[in-house]
């Protein structure tokens, strides 16, 4: 019969230990990751009121466009 290893990697408790503290690295090299390539966090306001200030730009061009347009 197939013996069924409860604990995981050793079948003793600190197998059990052993297998909590890999998947805790793994999460934490995870969030890690995530934080540097700014998925999540402040660096999504910054790229906001970057586009916000682009989105201003652009109206006031647009405007002035307008205003060049109807004087022609």
């Amino acid at each position: 019969m197939m013996h069924y290893d409860y604990y995981g990697t050793g079948g003793t408790m600190w197998g059990l230990l052993l297998n909590i503290i890999l998947i805790l690295i793994v999460v934490w090299i995870s969030v890690t990751l995530l934080n540097r390539s700014d998925f999540v966090g402040s660096g999504n306001n910054e790229r906001i009121a970057r586009v916000e200030k682009d989105v201003e730009d652009i109206k006031k061009m647009v405007e002035s466009i307008k205003d060049k347009l109807d004087e022609i």
